[in-house]
């Protein structure tokens, strides 16, 4: 017999546990106690068996709120992934956190991370986090929404040059940390004032990076999927202009940069590939030497292995396409300082051309134009009678119906004599 599964409907905010069903929630896949979470961590030791040893390794992973994680001491008590814990922080008081790896998946993190598993140096864990310990934490967490639209009001009365992105609480609500935008630096020795008698806490403003709220806030792309940096990345590397150039890019502000105003993060996904496939290529200002003329290099197709040249003298529409072959047997003619022929005998066919006065006039293209469904019909224009000369124009027309009440004149005169 197979177990009935029951689903339980949870608010937006309430605990949940794994296993249940996230799907009636309002935060499904973006609560930070479900599976899907970027600071979740593979566990790659999940289907080996541990070691009878005796010696566990008693150092855990734990993360807060999707935005950041550290490791603690957990001792000899035994842990387990997704298990809500109450650790040691640092301004005092405690925290509640999900653990993220255990065992020996936290020894590797640690090891990637530049952590040394000191048992003085690292913060404890408590315990684990009880009911009243969640029903604390969820309190302070509602709060957080209208904390933070107080906030802005409060920085904007003060005339501050900042933008307060998201606010987070401890879990017993002895601190609030304030994340924030600015491009300048700014004095909020006031804004703190006024906070901590606003809220009656401690506050911590902590300034951070574009990337870091677009990572926070979250959205969708202009590729259709949600942001890798709120999806999986956690470090953000500096993106140059030099990326787009090495995988020849129309530099296009509206297009290259992303939600945070700078440049997107996936410029930097295929720039090896990009820089691998370019050593192969000749520079882009070097000059070729033709019977008919210098050419220069207009665009290269890094995984065709295509380059256009065009002439820098005369007419300039005209873009002549080489493969590597050809420009490389070109190459070698010039060292010897001798003009290859021309680059008409050397190109497969003509692919582009800059003026574009000859596409758009062509019959032929413009029978294929896709734009001419979007043409509206035009309206025939209602052809005018041309007016006899004999007959009598609507002035005189409304003149006579005047006299008459319609009746011409004459032929009354006429009526009454017979």
């Amino acid at each position: 017999m197979e177990k009935e599964t029951k689903n339980i409907d949870y608010k937006a905010g309430d605990f949940c546990a794994p296993g249940l069903n996230c799907a009636s929630c309002a935060k499904a896949g973006i609560c930070d106690w479900n599976g899907v979470n970027k600071l979740t961590v593979f566990d790659i030791f999940s289907g080996i068996p541990q070691p009878d040893t005796g010696n566990f390794f008693p150092f855990v992973e734990v993360r807060f709120k999707n935005t950041r994680k550290d490791f603690y001491y957990g001792g000899d008590r035994l842990w387990y992934v997704g298990q809500a814990v109450a650790v040691e922080s640092s301004t005092g008081g405690y925290d509640v956190g999900i653990i993220s790896a255990i065992g020996e998946t936290a020894r590797l993190q640690m090891r990637e991370r530049g952590v040394k598993p000191d048992e003085e140096s690292l913060k404890k864990i408590y315990r684990p986090a009880t009911q009243r310990d969640l029903d604390i934490w969820k309190k302070y967490r509602e709060k957080e929404e209208w904390t933070k639209l107080r906030s802005r009001e409060i920085a904007k009365s003060l005339g501050l040059v900042m933008k307060i992105s998201d606010i987070e609480y401890q879990a017993d609500g002895s601190k609030v940390t304030i994340y924030y935008t600015a491009e300048d630096r700014v004095d909020f020795r006031e804004l703190i004032k006024i906070l901590a008698k606003e809220f009656s806490t401690r506050i911590e403003m902590r300034q951070i990076g574009y990337r870091q709220e677009a990572a926070r806030l979250g959205g969708l792309g202009s590729c259709g999927r949600e942001l890798c940096c709120s999806l999986w990345m956690t470090d953000f590397r500096s993106v140059s202009t030099q990326s787009a150039k090495y995988q020849q890019l129309a530099i296009n502000t509206s297009k290259l940069t992303g939600q945070c105003g700078k440049l997107k993060c996936c410029l930097n996904f295929e720039l090896d590939s990009y820089k691998d496939a370019l050593k192969e290529f000749p520079d882009e200002n070097l000059i070729l030497q033709t019977e008919k003329g210098e050419a220069k290099s207009m665009k290269i197709d890094v995984f065709k292995g295509h380059i256009w040249y065009a002439y820098t003298e005369g007419e300039n529409h005209l873009w002549y396409k080489l493969n590597l072959e050809q420009v490389n047997e070109i190459m070698e003619l010039n060292k010897r300082n001798l003009k290859s022929p021309s680059l008409e005998s050397y190109a497969d066919d003509l692919k582009l051309e800059k003026s574009l006065d000859r596409i758009i006039t062509s019959d032929s293209l413009l029978s294929d134009n896709i734009n001419r469904f979007d043409e509206k019909k035009r309206k025939k224009k209602k052809t005018k009678r041309k007016k006899s000369k004999n007959k009598p124009d609507k002035a005189m027309k409304s003149a006579q119906k005047k006299q008459g009440n319609g009746r011409n004149p004459k032929q009354s005169n006429k009526r009454r004599r017979s």
